[in-house]
């Protein structure tokens, strides 16, 4: 099937897809202002979703609205990075965070003055390879930050969890344990098991057994990694949503072109505005209700505060 006739049909659980709209999340861009908000609900928004700019000009955007980069990195804080960077795939395929956004993001820390920035992912294939096919290792280092293995069990600590329903325990990266701050940096795409990877299900790369989540409820084991260490921002890559064949994916016929990102402090609430990118209905993914259940954060985008930007 044609990338084209696979987006008139929508999404692959059937449920309706509209690049005009982004399922409601994103007004009509010629209804905007362009670069004006169009719409607040009171002080610093829980969710930023921009449109329509380079990924670049969208994460200086996004980030703004939120008061900056400053608002959480101050100077002297060490920070951890941390994409999703699992795959020995080049940037055009989207099975990875571009290496723009997160060399930028680097640079905005470095400038707002953190001692260090370190970037790291627990990698599925050889992880040499995917920090250099990626682009991501030369885009870090290029902005001054390092990029350290997530591939060296030494390199994780024990660590207790104990409002987890079922991960009440892992071993934790110590770049997570050990940071000032923590930004996660995710890529939007479908998954096979979790049917979505984006904030939350990222969180499976801090840990060094990521086995024990398949064996013991993989969404529950999602919403109860968050708890391990909750970000204190998320950048969601939705510039080219993977809507098919996730996590790895095949080709380019597997992605679509929204040119969006998402950006808040509300981790579910992101994911949950994710979702409706990727055509999925309320309910469809799992561990977002759970974790809301939980009281981890909001899944009702109708109660929250939403800034949307398009930059076109």
């Amino acid at each position: 099937m044609q990338r084209r006739d696979f987006l008139k049909m929508g999404f692959a659980v059937g449920a309706a897809f509209s690049l005009e709209t982004l399922s409601g999340l994103f007004p009509a861009a010629a209804a905007q202002t362009a670069g004006k908000p169009d719409e607040t609900a009171g002080g610093t928004p829980s969710l930023v979703a921009v449109r329509n700019g380079s990924r670049i000009a969208m994460l200086e955007a996004g980030l703004a609205a939120l008061g900056g980069i400053g608002a959480f990195v101050k100077a002297g804080q060490s920070v951890v990075i941390k994409p999703n960077c699992a795959w020995d795939k080049t940037p055009e395929l989207a099975a990875n965070t571009h290496p723009d956004i997160v060399g930028r993001l680097v640079k905005l820390c470095k400038d707002a003055g953190a001692s260090q920035v370190l970037v790291f992912d627990h990698a599925c294939d050889a992880w040499q390879r995917v920090y250099k096919n990626s682009g991501i290792q030369e885009a870090v280092e290029s902005n001054g930050g390092k990029m350290i293995s997530g591939a060296d069990e030494s390199m994780y600590r024990d660590h207790d969890n104990p409002q987890a329903v079922k991960l009440k325990k892992a071993k934790v990266h110590q770049a997570i344990l050990d940071s000032d701050v923590y930004i996660n940096v995710p890529v939007l795409k479908h998954h096979s098991g979790a049917r979505m990877t984006a904030c939350m299900k990222n969180a499976m790369g801090l840990v060094w057994d990521r086995s024990f989540f398949h064996n013991n409820d993989l969404h529950q084991c999602i919403a109860d990694s968050v708890l391990l260490r909750k970000p204190d921002l998320n950048i969601l890559d939705a510039y080219s949503p993977m809507l098919r064949n996730g996590p790895k994916g095949k080709d380019a016929n597997d992605l679509i072109d929204t040119k969006a990102l998402l950006i808040g402090t509300d981790i579910v609430a992101v994911d949950a505005a994710a979702s409706k990118l990727l055509g999925n209905k309320d309910g469809d993914v799992r561990h977002i209700d759970l974790a809301a259940g939980m009281g981890i954060g909001s899944s009702d985008l109708s109660k929250i505060g939403i800034r949307r930007i398009s930059l076109a």
